[in-house]
């Protein structure tokens, strides 16, 4: 084999696509640092994917007879078909390229997502496991087996406008969770450009996540969940924003009402993802893929902006006015979040019960339990397994500030896969989240290099994006099959605790 080979990558799709075959690329480079690396993809595409550097030279699709002409000429060693549908198979058939390899498709996963838009994010993880088999051709070595963040960045040219003195406004008004996963975006915006102001738009509920960030200038909010009428609250919101002379907005929540909102308040930047409702009413579009934890996925919607989107470190602050009202939290150290707005996402409550006796009995402190309103009948069912002495009940008896304080005063959290989990992720402190319907591949996980994801490993999983009522199929083993011992052995490994 020659140390130089010339390659020819056929990937005809979107960007998003187009992103997945980037460990392809790096494994090839990593065993031939030399090679050329053509890329062959629909024009549309062609002079974003040239900014990369690691390949030689772009070709855009321009008919089948043209384009088979120009691979003919450049006279590859290898081609590479990471397409295969039945134009790139008839590419392949009239190329004079000897030795072609191709990858293998799951048509079932992709009939199903695009006929039924079913979520499946382990569909774009078998892709690239897919792309990478075909690299065993040539005999080379999987270093990189997942596309990473940098690899968004190759897409993108270095000279980006400057941020400096811009008045940028992000638009979140999803779940609690989301929120929380938002904030390394605004850090990194604040450590890029300090003197840039930040305005965030936010529902109620979950607006004090940004206010007790100190790199949040201002919070609009939005009242679209308590507004009788959709459209005054709508236009009331438009005009708020217009007064503001807004230069960027930059937009996390992929409804096309987010994005219409910034349209009509004519924010002359407009960025969002290509996975977007709202994508026809944005001017800067970034690839979205599952395969990104969403702080990162959130983090590459600033490449239009900056060239470097490594995360920065979250902070949050909270008010000490709430100090002599939860003074117990000095006496305890285990948090549990319990409940979930989605039912399959809730260990069993027998298990909850067990787990905060024996650590009640090995720590002999107090356990907390937290959760929203929506979460009292739960939770007090909890509280009764476990028996009063043993913890302290406070479902649906704080605000979002003081739920965040107790949190930041703990040191480990145990959770379901929810908001809460976020908020203790971004605080720093020890976090074990058990995870059943949803997985981490769906990008979700608490982001924190003190986090430890409990899961089974079930091919049903996941069965739904945010999870669902009930078990599709009336086992619910992906719960069922996480043991107490298991989580409680977890918990004695959490040196922070002796």
């Amino acid at each position: 084999m020659k140390s130089n080979p010339k390659i020819l990558i056929i990937r005809l799709s979107s960007l998003g696509d187009i992103i997945l075959i980037s460990p392809v690329i790096k494994n090839i480079k990593a065993k031939w640092p030399n090679a050329e690396i053509f890329l062959l993809t629909k024009p549309q595409y062609a002079k974003t994917i040239a900014n990369n550097p690691l390949i030689s030279r772009v070709l855009p699709f321009l008919g089948i007879i043209k384009t088979v002409k120009k691979i003919n000429n450049e006279k590859f060693d290898y081609l590479i078909d990471l397409h295969a549908n039945l134009r790139t198979r008839l590419i392949t058939f009239l190329c004079t390229t000897k030795k072609i390899f191709r990858y293998s498709k799951d048509s079932l996963s992709r009939r199903l997502f695009v006929n039924f838009r079913t979520p499946n994010c382990a569909l774009q993880k078998h892709t690239v496991n897919r792309y990478l088999e075909t690299l065993k051709n040539l005999d080379i070595p999987i270093v990189f087996k997942t596309p990473e963040i940098n690899d968004w960045a190759l897409l993108y040219k270095k000279d980006k406008p400057s941020l400096k003195l811009k008045n940028i406004c992000i638009v979140q008004t999803a779940f609690l969770g989301d929120c929380a996963l938002t904030l390394p975006l605004i850090e990194k915006i604040k450590n890029s450009a300090a003197n840039s102001k930040i305005t965030v738009i936010s529902r109620p509920e979950t607006s004090q996540v940004f206010k007790s960030s100190n790199s949040v200038d201002d919070v609009i909010i939005d009242n679209k969940r308590n507004s009788k009428f959709f459209f005054p609250e709508f236009i009331n919101l438009v005009k708020q924003i217009r007064t503001r002379n807004f230069d960027i907005a930059i937009i996390p929540h992929r409804s096309i009402r987010s994005a219409l909102l910034a349209f009509l308040a004519k924010v002359p930047v407009r960025i969002g993802f290509s996975e977007s409702a709202g994508k026809i009413f944005l001017n800067k579009i970034v690839p979205f893929s599952w395969l990104l934890h969403d702080a990162e996925r959130n983090l590459t919607l600033l490449l239009p902006l900056i060239e470097n989107i490594a995360p920065s470190t979250t902070k949050l602050n909270v008010s000490t006015g709430i100090l002599e009202k939860f003074k117990f939290i000095d006496d305890m150290a285990i948090g549990i979040n319990p409940g979930s707005a989605w039912p399959t996402k809730r260990w069993p409550k027998e298990h909850y019960g067990k787990l905060i006796k024996l650590l009640y009995e090995k720590y002999k402190k107090k356990i907390l339990i937290i959760g929203s309103k929506k979460e009292i009948s739960w939770n007090k069912e909890i509280e009764t397994l476990a028996g009063k002495d043993t913890c302290v009940n406070l479902t649906g008896k704080t605000t979002v500030e003081e739920l965040m304080w107790l949190i930041k005063n703990l040191k480990l959290f145990i959770t379901n896969d929810s908001g809460p989990m976020h908020i203790a992720a971004a605080f720093g402190i020890e976090v074990i989240a058990i995870f059943g319907p949803t997985t981490k591949e769906l990008g979700f996980f608490p982001y924190s290099k003190k986090s430890f994801v409990i899961e089974e490993n079930l091919e049903c999983r996941p069965c739904a994006l945010h999870g669902s009522k009930k078990c599709p199929r009336g086992h619910f083993l992906c719960m069922n099959l996480i043991s107490v011992e298991r989580v409680y052995n977890r918990v004695k490994k959490v040196s922070a605790l002796f």
